[in-house]
């Protein structure tokens, strides 16, 4: 499976990468699709890094193929969350890519990803607001985990700024967005403490507190933002 380049997005390309808490981004564009062999290689592969090597848990990387970069539609061999398995590389990643995607082998990405068109992300953002986050918010059970809460309220601020603006921002730009849109200080904080602090334990009940409310802002934010009836 020979490699073209490898490049990252997200926090470590934007310049708010927390070691052992931010996620590790990576897009690998390779010259051939995997055989089935390769593809169970690279799992092992990924297996063997996530088991011995802590900043692998958090590493997320998505196969493309050269012929098939073209095609925003086409799922791509990813390994995310522990997991081996096929999604899209969608237009907010080809955008991170475009405007400060790292080449860590390779050439620079801007040289390769095709252009994003603003409305094209735009039509992403809303979709992906509309059609997975807004649903989730009566799933009261998901909102106890941090993931959820975090990259809820994150997503949502982010999706607001590219909606309104056409850009992309962080998630520490996030951070200091949401108190303008009326999200809850105390969960914030809780955010804050977590991704740039050394955060105190969570009891049991300030997290069913903040789940719910975090699910109970996004819920009203997000049908007041894309006009649900």
């Amino acid at each position: 499976m020979p490699l073209a380049a490898l490049w990252a997005h997200g926090s470590l390309a934007l310049g708010d990468y927390q070691p052992g808490r931010s996620d590790l981004d990576l897009v690998a564009l390779i010259e051939k699709v995997p055989a089935s062999e390769q593809k169970q290689d690279l799992r092992r592969v990924h297996e063997a890094l996530h088991s011995q090597v802590p900043l692998a848990e958090k590493l997320h990387c998505s196969y493309v193929v050269r012929s098939e970069l073209d095609d925003t539609d086409r799922s791509h061999l990813t390994w995310a969350h522990g997991e081996q398995f096929e999604r899209i590389v969608s237009p907010v990643t080809r955008r991170e890519l475009l405007q400060g995607g790292l080449s860590l082998l390779g050439p620079d990405p801007a040289t390769v990803v095709p252009p994003v068109t603003d409305d094209d992300l735009a039509d992403y953002v809303r979709g992906d607001m509309r059609d997975y986050w807004y649903p989730k918010t009566v799933m009261p059970d998901l909102w106890l985990a941090d993931i959820w809460v975090d990259l809820g309220l994150l997503t949502f601020a982010r999706a607001t700024v590219t909606l309104r603006e056409g850009r992309l921002i962080t998630k520490r730009e996030a951070l200091d967005v949401l108190p303008g849109l009326g999200a809850p200080r105390a969960v914030l904080r809780d955010i804050f403490q977590r991704r740039y602090e050394n955060p105190p334990p969570i009891s049991v009940s300030w997290r069913a507190e903040r789940g719910l409310l975090t699910r109970t802002y996004l819920r009203e934010a997000m049908r007041q933002f894309l006009a649900l009836a």
